[in-house]
């Protein structure tokens, strides 16, 4: 669990730190000073200055960093160097850059995944030029209380042979998950973490399906391989279908709040993010890659929302100065960005502690 929560840190860290180096470069690249760029959180443990005039601090608490750019509180206005200084267009590069970097970074991430290797569903065939290594049956979705539940078979088991048999296609492994016809239980053999089990595992009601079933969705997958020349241009569409992909999410989770239905069951927090961290690793190095890739796209949509606190937040800001051809005043909106903060807050530790109950009390 420590081994998990430290790398769940360090994944955030990187995250947090790349986003915050986004709003630096576009600040410096704009003549805005930036006055301090921390490591972590206050406490300060350590500094020191740089000739531009940056403070460079490493801080107690491991959960990202920050960048303190001069004015943009709405102070030092008359500073030539100062945020607030700045033409409108100048504000918003910097706000945005941080977004940028985390697309950018996602970008990356897929790019070097897909010349070592990233895990995908396979059994529909692939692109030509592409290279796939280590096919395998996996489960990908276990329904609560079902047969397969019941059993013991988890999400990330790797299906090696069902009554003995191995098969090498998904379909075919779906086929031979219909029940007995003497209603007898199947066996299955499967791999997880490094340990195989044989499971017997007898097919029970299953209510989406109107009969008796085993209640896991099993597919084919592989590690597909693109060569150096089209891994980036593969990086690019995934990045950008993946970001469409999270941004129908979050569209879809705010239409389920307007309808008042019940969507805690579709968010985590920390603690919950921190668990899912450790599955990943557990399978992989290339499946941890392909996780935090996702993770920077989800960082990136969520900063861009508009609610305040959050980029977005500065950004609606930046759009009510261009059409009313005025600032608000520093004051109204400071208090706009605190109370959005109060409120992100209190979400966060609402969502923790549902996720702590759900892990460690259910």
């Amino acid at each position: 669990m420590i081994w998990t929560i430290l790398l769940f840190l360090l994944l955030l860290s990187v995250l947090v730190l790349v986003h915050e180096f986004g709003h630096y470069i576009a600040a410096r690249k704009a003549g805005m000073t930036v006055e301090e760029f921390g490591i972590g959180f206050p406490p300060r443990v350590f500094s020191w200055k740089a000739k531009t005039g940056t403070t460079w601090s490493v801080n107690a608490i491991p959960l990202g960093g920050f960048v303190k750019i001069k004015g943009e509180s709405g102070d030092d206005a008359d500073a030539p160097d100062s945020f607030a200084m700045q033409t409108w267009w100048r504000r918003f590069s910097v706000v945005v850059a941080g977004v940028v970097m985390n697309l950018v970074l996602a970008w990356f991430l897929f790019t070097v995944g897909f010349l070592f290797g990233l895990p995908a569903i396979v059994e529909d065939g692939v692109e030509a030029g592409v290279t796939v290594t280590d096919r395998t049956i996996n489960i990908v979705d276990v329904l609560p209380d079902s047969a397969a539940d019941v059993a013991g078979l988890e999400v990330g088991d790797r299906v090696l042979t069902i009554d003995n048999v191995a098969y090498t296609t998904g379909q075919s492994a779906r086929d031979a998950l219909k029940p007995h016809d003497d209603g007898s239980p199947l066996s299955m053999m499967v791999a997880h973490n490094g340990e195989t089990k044989t499971l017997s595992v007898t097919p029970l009601f299953v209510e989406e399906l109107g009969r008796d079933g085993v209640g896991v969705a099993i597919v084919e997958t592989g590690f597909v391989h693109y060569p150096w020349y089209l891994a980036p241009v593969k990086g690019v569409e995934t990045t950008l279908r993946s970001t469409w992909d999270v941004l129908s999410a979050f569209g879809g989770l705010i239409a389920s709040i307007f309808r008042h239905e019940d969507v805690s069951a579709n968010l985590s927090g920390p603690v919950g993010i921190a668990v899912l961290t450790g599955q990943v690793a557990s399978l992989g190095i290339s499946h941890l890659v392909q996780f935090a890739a996702m993770l920077s796209i989800n960082l990136a949509v969520i900063n861009v929302l508009p609610f305040p606190a959050l980029d977005g937040g500065r950004l609606a800001f930046l759009l009510y100065e261009v059409i009313r051809r005025k600032k608000a005043t520093p004051k109204f909106e400071q208090t706009v960005h605190a109370i959005g903060f109060a409120a992100l807050l209190l979400v966060v530790v609402i969502v923790t502690v549902k996720d702590v109950v759900h892990i460690f009390f259910s």
